[in-house]
């Protein structure tokens, strides 16, 4: 049966100042949610990360019903951390959405810029030059974070990414000022360098050479990706997606057999894999 909305005292609307004035109710001290209340940056953040998650899974699934609900949970993600930064004394919403537009107009001026730049259109390498400025100047304002109060160039790259999107993230900053191959034949040559050495701290067994050579191997693999434009995440993620569609169909076909996965030798697991293989 449907919900009785009889309760409510607000309404929901398309402005975005409904949104904030209910995260402002659910964070009041006195009347608002328990559980909101006591939220803070850190317990949201792992929130605001699975959000982004969903948002990236609706649009694998092209969902866009789900897309414009998962939009409207990462959303909510912005508001939440704005509004605590409110009370902190920090920020508030209003600045977040002032300074996106602000870095937007700054980093398109064959957008927004002077008619002449109009008309030379995006110039290679100036969205870089923009961003190594806006970097410069944040280093700027914390002296203390940096190393002599030097802006180096891959500190703002966040280390709190998923590590392939990191990786990638660190080599296109570094490419930037010619840290690169130039061949991707000798990508390929050092990938199979590396490769080299993860098999010989293999078969010695020690436990964290294997780790930091298996480690130099995937930084490379991201490299290659890099080179070919392959997004990384996206290529782990489609593989991990035929897996489980692959697997799955194991499982299935053994339930009609009404067995188990742990019944199954591993030559039938095979022989079923093989057949998920022609889907």
């Amino acid at each position: 049966m449907p919900l009785d909305e009889d309760y409510r005292d607000i309404e929901p609307s398309r402005d975005i100042e409904r949104l904030l004035e209910v995260m402002t109710r659910l964070r009041d001290p006195e009347t608002g949610c328990s559980w909101d209340q006591k939220q803070t940056f850190e317990s949201i953040a792992p929130y605001t990360i699975e959000e982004a998650y969903e948002v990236k899974d609706a649009i694998d699934r092209d969902d866009m019903p789900d897309l414009c609900d998962e939009l409207g949970d990462l959303l909510l993600q912005v508001v939440y951390h704005a509004e605590i930064a409110k009370e902190q004394g920090a920020f508030d919403f209003g600045d977040v959405v002032e300074a996106i537009n602000r870095k937007m107009i700054r980093r398109h001026p064959h957008v927004f810029g002077t008619e002449e730049q109009k008309k030379s259109g995006i110039q290679a390498g100036e969205w870089e030059r923009i961003k190594a400025v806006e970097r410069a100047e944040k280093a700027a304002l914390k002296p203390e974070q940096t190393e002599a109060g030097e802006a180096l160039l891959l500190d703002s790259v966040p280390a709190t990414l998923p590590a392939l999107s990191h990786a990638m993230k660190l080599q296109k900053r570094a490419s930037t000022v010619g840290f690169d191959w130039n061949d991707i034949g000798l990508v390929f040559d050092k990938l199979r360098e590396e490769f080299q050495e993860f098999e010989v701290e293999q078969a010695s067994g020690d436990q964290d050479a294997m780790q930091d050579e298996l480690g130099d191997v995937l930084f490379v693999a991201v490299n290659l990706a890099r080179h070919l434009k392959i997004d990384p995440e996206a290529a782990l993620a489609g593989t991990n997606r035929k897996f489980i569609k692959r697997f799955n169909h194991i499982e299935r076909q053994l339930r009609v057999e009404n067995r188990t996965l742990t019944e199954a030798d591993l030559n039938e697991l095979e022989r079923y894999w093989i057949e998920a293989k022609s889907f």
